[in-house]
């Protein structure tokens, strides 16, 4: 399972986790059945506080995303497979927040960032990743 903390977008990290392992959810990289990392695991290898990790388990088992089976660990929920409209756009306005905020340090005015995303998302579609300076 693959999460990455972000400091400069505002996001509290406990937010980032539970966006992040719902969009790993909705994209079928997690799958229903599999095991989350122990909390103490996941916040060594995030280097966060243990407790910010078990915030995230629980709002992720709140929403029915997760589940935790009594001493066997966390896993992901039988029913977490689908993300609903509304989550996904969720997880989708968190990451344009995080961005503009970055643009708007640097400096980017916002047409500049909406070029730069349709740049990017041609790129993509081709395949070849390259960077348009």
């Amino acid at each position: 399972m693959e999460i990455h903390i972000g400091t400069g977008d505002g996001v509290p990290i406990y937010q980032q986790i539970v966006n992040q392992v719902k969009y790993l959810v909705a994209s079928g990289r997690l799958v229903a059945g599999e095991e989350l990392p122990p909390i103490r695991v996941l916040a060594e290898r995030l280097m966060i506080n243990s407790n910010t990790a078990a915030r995230a388990y629980r709002e992720l088992e709140a929403e029915g995303v997760v589940e935790k089976r009594r001493t066997a660990g966390t896993f992901v929920a039988g029913g977490a497979t689908r993300l609903t409209r509304r989550e996904r756009l969720k997880i989708l306005d968190g990451r344009i927040d995080a961005l503009l905020a970055e643009a708007h340090h640097l400096g980017f005015p916002l047409e500049e960032v909406v070029g730069r995303i349709r740049d990017r998302d041609g790129n993509l579609r081709r395949g070849d990743g390259e960077d348009q300076t």
